[in-house]
């Protein structure tokens, strides 16, 4: 949502600052291998717990400190905040997300009937086969560390 340029020219393929693509050392590939199959297999276990339980909200809970420590201890080299924001932009998603927010609440109130269905009811079905529902949590670990790596 930023007008300005970004400094830097982290914006190539593969060139990003913190993260390469093809680790130079076959240490690095090993390691990236490594960690790739922990998580994977961690998602795979993850995956297959009953939702709603102990033992998920356990296996939710420790990639989320586990981020957090990171970002705490070691913080990432930080770009400066633009001087100006887009606010039109900025008003596009602000839209879209209060759309969503009043889909939810609606609902809701309704009792989400089968006529008027919340956008959690239309997307459980789809998270329901262990494969998927995996994969959505391998996901949803990567976007949080890119996160915290930002």
């Amino acid at each position: 949502m930023a007008t300005n340029d970004v400094p830097g020219g982290g914006d190539r393929f593969g060139r990003r600052s913190g993260f390469s693509l093809w680790p130079a050392h076959r240490k690095n590939r090993v390691r990236t291998a490594v960690i790739g199959i922990v998580l994977v297999g961690y998602a795979w276990a993850a995956g297959a717990t009953e939702p709603f339980s102990t033992i998920s909200l356990v296996f939710v809970l420790i990639p989320g400190v586990i981020l957090a420590a990171i970002a705490v201890a070691w913080p990432p080299h930080r770009i400066p905040p633009p001087e100006k924001l887009d606010t039109t932009g900025m008003f596009y998603w602000v839209i879209a997300v209060a759309a969503l927010f009043e889909w939810e609440a609606s609902a809701w109130k309704d009792d989400s009937l089968p006529w008027h269905p919340s956008l959690t009811d239309l997307i459980n079905p789809l998270l329901g086969p262990h494969i998927v529902k995996s994969a959505a949590i391998l996901l949803w670990i990567m976007v949080g560390w890119a996160l915290v790596r930002r």
